[in-house]
């Protein structure tokens, strides 16, 4: 049998579903509510930082896991916001983004044989950064709530379902609090659950909070602040959803001083360091006040109320999200056979782009009546996809 072959870890997952719909809307000129990246600037405040840098020749290689105003600042502003105590030196790490964050934590931690606790609807690299470095993946389902309902917040997991998904292999569970693609806000009583299980199986909690400060109702708690998950979670973030920045790749864990060296230790073999001049302008950027987040809160609520009624009249299904900026649908009233066909057929024909559904489930035939959109984009923007999506008929209606 030929060598010249990809190896069997990538035989078990396929590329991104969320960057080949990008591609597919470059392709067919549509409107781009799929990939979550915003179409409007980044605050004026750390552009100006990142080309100060750069013009002051901050161009060569920070501190392999980052610079210290940037660790600092990460540490500084963790602390005061939910008065964990963190210490820049021993505890946090940057990498270039959330997504090598995730990688370089699953590597240092994991050992084949291991099992990793996911929640699904899930962000979709999860499952794979769990079989490339070594574990298995033991998903537990997030309940979907009725549409009626004021809010796609009822996302909820059945305790017994999790309780059975834990046991001595169990290395960590993954959380995404607000949660990409639900928009679920991880309550305490739910976090109260998890870290108990944590506790008895000895497990880590990896807690993605990259959507953070993109809330609409309730709270954000970080699964750290729980009693005794302070030295068993490992929190990921980054600049690129709260700044609009997602092009530059700068993210960071805090975890316990214990796993630190570990995860820097994979970082710098996976990517050396996050670029040196935008690291000096995240610095900047969490220096930002208060009244900034309020401010990027509000005016993602109102995108999310536009795109929500947008989608009520086009005859989709929604599910309202507490936070981060994705709107998950139930396509049944369209009466095409999968969600992969009609996301198809939504940018090839109508000019949309959308994320099929069956892309954040282990098992395609879970996500097939669903569709993800995003709404951080220009009220311009989603006004276009309104205008397109006009030509939307469900089935069994009669064009007259």
């Amino acid at each position: 049998m030929s060598k010249l072959t990809g190896s069997r870890k990538a035989t078990q997952f396929t590329e991104s579903v969320i960057r080949e719909m990008t591609r597919l809307n470059q392709l067919y000129g549509g409107v781009n509510l799929s990939q979550g990246f915003p179409d409007f600037p980044a605050p004026a405040e750390i552009k100006d930082a990142a080309c100060a840098a750069i013009q002051a020749d901050v161009n060569q290689y920070a501190v392999t896991w980052g610079a210290r105003p940037l660790r600092e600042a990460v540490a500084r502003e963790f602390t005061r916001r939910y008065s964990v105590p963190v210490v820049a030196d021993e505890q946090v790490t940057v990498c270039c983004g959330s997504t090598e964050a995730m990688m370089s934590t699953m590597m240092a931690i994991i050992d084949p044989g291991d099992e990793v606790v996911i929640f699904e609807p899930f962000y979709e690299n999860y499952g794979p950064d769990a079989i490339l470095s070594g574990a298995t993946p033991r998903y537990v389902t997030l309940h979907e709530p009725d549409p009626s309902t004021s809010l796609g917040a009822g996302w909820t997991f059945d305790p017994d379902e999790l309780a059975a998904a834990f046991n001595d292999k169990t290395k960590a569970i993954i959380i995404n609090t607000p949660n990409n693609p639900t928009g679920k806000i991880f309550s305490r009583d739910e976090l109260e659950t998890i870290a108990a299980l944590c506790r008895k199986w000895d497990a880590i909690a990896i807690s993605d909070e990259i959507y953070e400060h993109i809330i609409y109702e309730g709270e954000h708690i970080p699964i750290a602040t729980i009693e005794g998950m302070a030295d068993r979670t490992i929190t990921l973030n980054g600049l690129s959803k709260t700044y609009s920045v997602t092009g530059w790749r700068v993210g960071w864990t805090i975890s316990p001083p214990s796993l630190t060296g570990a995860i820097r230790k994979v970082h710098d073999f996976l990517t050396v360091g996050a670029a040196a001049p935008l690291q000096e302008a995240g610095a900047i950027a969490l220096g930002l006040p208060d009244d900034y987040y309020a401010k990027l809160a509000a005016n993602y609520r109102q995108r999310r109320d536009v795109l929500l009624d947008v989608l009520e009249r086009h005859h989709f299904t929604v599910y309202k999200p507490a936070g981060a900026y994705y709107i998950m649908t139930d396509i049944s009233a369209f009466g095409f056979p999968d969600d992969v066909e009609f996301a198809r057929y939504l940018v090839k024909e109508i000019g949309v782009a959308a994320v099929p559904g069956s892309s954040f489930y282990k098992s395609p035939t879970a996500g097939r009546t669903k569709l993800r959109f995003c709404f951080c984009k220009k009220d311009e923007t989603l006004a276009e996809a309104d205008r397109r999506m006009e030509r939307l008929v469900p089935a069994g209606v009669q064009i007259h």
